[in-house]
């Protein structure tokens, strides 16, 4: 019976954490990202994140796009479903012009997630948890 109330706990949990992603946002990009401000207790405005593809040919990372979050903490639209192919791609956060901005002293100046995507029919979430001195991340749905 705890196991039953556990899972159902962890199924509202996940309820909650994904109900912010409209059905229309995971339509439009097969990769979405939502980076909260884990100290302020709110989305991380206005921070610059640039997304980038590792190319087959020389392993180096090539420039994808490049904005800043809304007032939700979001980048939407990150790249279109027709460019999202398998392959390693890597999200940059600049952690410390985001920081500056709050007149927060951060430890750590970027933070970078890279990961691999081998199935591009199905939606990928990054997102990326901040405070100063931490991040965390996980893979999303």
């Amino acid at each position: 019976m705890a196991e039953i109330e556990k899972c159902s706990e962890n199924n509202h949990r996940l309820a909650a954490i994904t109900s912010h992603l409209t059905a229309a946002e995971m339509m439009s990009s097969p990769l979405t990202t939502h980076v909260l401000d884990a100290t302020r207790g709110r989305p991380a405005v206005g921070l610059k994140v640039e997304l980038y593809r590792r190319e087959e040919s020389d392993g180096r990372f090539q420039l994808l796009t490049t904005g800043s979050t809304n007032s939700d903490g979001r980048f939407p639209n990150l790249i279109a479903r027709s460019e999202f192919v398998p392959s390693v791609y890597k999200l940059f956060f600049d952690t410390d012009g985001y920081f500056d901005s709050c007149n927060i002293r951060g430890f750590y100046p970027y933070v970078e997630i890279v990961f691999q995507v081998k199935d591009p029919n199905v939606h990928h979430h990054v997102p990326l948890l901040l405070s100063p001195y931490s991040y965390s991340t996980y893979r999303g749905s």
